[in-house]
């Protein structure tokens, strides 16, 4: 039996390299920003605030007489302005979420014609995009529910004195944590690069192309088996490579901006105000460069994986197949 998940991976660095040269560098541009949010949206971090205003009954004692307690100052103000910042947090990494979401489908557009466009194509998917949102966030809301409940069965027993069957119940739990995390991981991944595409070819919802791509996925599992097998040695070989060009590029940028910073420390002795806007020059320069080295890394890596599963993808079900005439070149 062919493994389409073993042929794919020849094919999806020719569709890369013709994809991606010549050198186009508004493209590479707009891509960089495509990378950027969809390289983040996969996750979900939830934040809980739990909180209660001061319980004093009278102004502290260690306080001159006549000196209003916080209370009597600002009552509750530090709970409300936790409350801000964190609703400001949560509103920005939604934000994010969403926006990723709405980029994933840009993302395969761009892949399929050959031509980034993130104006046109984000017009014509954000819906289907604040779907897989939706969806996403659900699905991050159980995951994180699940674990939390797990969490706390564990730890009950341990209010009681009972550590012996905490350490027990923790013990159990392991296997739980794992088949729910896994679980988890293939939904997510499944859904952005097989279910992602099946909504782009059909113009269904996300359920109804789930439910339209689950016989090709039971029908041939072990197509799929192998593509999860590759692609986590896949995302290993990514995960080193980034590292090290990250880390090159950090040395880079530490030994051409190092230098500036050192001559702003040398200064504040002398003008401290100079001295000071070097080092904050050099500081911010070092972190864009490190960023935009990050970026230039991830352009090709991320197009890398993304072509990897639609060729399995077209190669498990033709009516699926976003890059027929990008592979019929590729395979001729």
């Amino acid at each position: 039996m062919t493994l389409y998940a073993v042929e794919a991976l020849d094919d999806a660095i020719e569709a890369t390299k013709s994809f991606l040269w010549p050198f186009d560098r508004s493209q590479w541009l707009r891509l960089a920003l495509i990378v950027f949010f969809v390289g983040g949206s996969g996750g979900f971090t939830p934040f809980q605030f739990s909180g209660s205003a001061p319980t004093g009954s009278g102004p502290d004692a260690s306080l001159p007489p006549g000196t209003p307690s916080p209370e009597a100052v600002a009552p509750g103000g530090i709970e409300l302005l936790v409350i801000a910042v964190v609703g400001l947090i949560v509103s920005v990494l939604l934000g994010f979420l969403f926006v990723g979401s709405v980029m994933e489908f840009v993302f395969v557009e761009s892949l399929r014609r050959e031509t980034v466009s993130i104006r046109r194509y984000w017009s014509d998917h954000w819906r289907p995009g604040a779907r897989l949102f939706g969806f996403r966030l659900l699905l991050g809301v159980l995951t994180l529910g699940t674990f939390a409940a797990l969490l706390a069965a564990v730890l009950s027993p341990v209010f009681y004195g009972s550590e012996g069957l905490a350490i027990g119940l923790a013990l159990l739990s392991i296997p739980i944590f794992f088949v729910v995390g896994l679980g988890s991981g293939l939904i997510g991944g499944f859904t952005t690069n097989f279910v992602v595409p099946v909504m782009i070819a059909e113009g269904r919802p996300l359920l109804d192309s789930w439910r339209r791509f689950w016989p090709t996925l039971t029908g041939q599992w072990k197509q799929y088996a192998a593509y999860v097998g590759l692609s986590f040695i896949v995302q290993i070989a990514v995960g080193v490579l980034t590292t090290v060009a990250v880390l090159f590029g950090v040395v880079v940028a530490g030994v051409l901006f190092g230098v500036v910073g050192l001559a702003g420390v040398a200064l504040l002795s002398v003008a401290e105000i100079v001295g000071g806007a070097l080092i904050a020059v050099a500081v911010s320069l070092f972190v864009v460069s490190v960023f935009a080295v990050a970026l230039f890394v991830a352009v090709p890596l991320q197009t890398y994986s993304r072509y990897y599963a639609l060729f399995v993808l077209g190669d498990s079900e033709a009516e699926f197949d976003l890059i027929a005439e990008r592979r019929r070149r590729i395979r001729e």
